[in-house]
């Protein structure tokens, strides 16, 4: 069996992920061990649906949860506050409704990736805030929405691909 792997160069800045209230835990382990994977930040905004303390983690079997920059923020001034001072890049907020598509967005390292929760997605009043930054993943069915989990999943290979980080991707252990 070959133990090597087909592995990319991190970036220099890397892409945020935000998860505004996520309610599921097994989403957000999902898109923390994404992150681990991609070497995204993973924040964390607003009061969340369950607990991330060390034992919550472990006994999740979240083995990867070490690997994971996690940043917590009480509510999404904080987070906007945090994100301008380390890193100023754009901002993308993925909606059910939006007119545009993730595909049409113009990525750049750094940018934060904005999601809601999976009841509701994200405040109406957040987006009206952001109305030219809004981007939805097209469907072919009639489906409501995609799980968020596979929407983080979804974007953040397309962002990387965008920005030229998955191109130089070689064998490695």
């Amino acid at each position: 069996m070959n133990p090597m792997r087909l592995r990319a160069e991190p970036l220099a800045k890397p892409f945020h992920v935000v998860l505004v209230e996520p309610e599921i835990p097994p989403n957000t382990g999902n898109i923390a061990r994404l992150c681990a994977a991609t070497q995204s930040v993973l924040h964390l905004v607003g009061r969340l649906g369950f607990r991330i303390d060390e034992h919550a983690v472990r006994r999740a079997g979240l083995d990867y949860w070490h690997l994971v920059r996690v940043e917590q923020h009480a509510d999404f001034e904080q987070f906007l506050d945090a994100f301008a001072r380390e890193s100023g890049g754009g901002l993308h907020f993925f909606c059910a409704r939006a007119a545009t598509s993730y595909l049409d967005a113009n990525f750049a390292p750094g940018d934060a990736l904005v999601f809601g929760k999976e009841s509701v997605g994200l405040d109406p009043e957040l987006l009206a805030r952001f109305p030219d930054r809004q981007r939805a993943i097209p469907t072919l069915g009639a489906v409501r929405s995609l799980n968020l989990a596979n929407s983080a999943s979804i974007v953040i290979y397309e962002a990387l691909r965008h920005v030229g980080a998955l191109d130089g991707a070689a064998l490695a252990p």
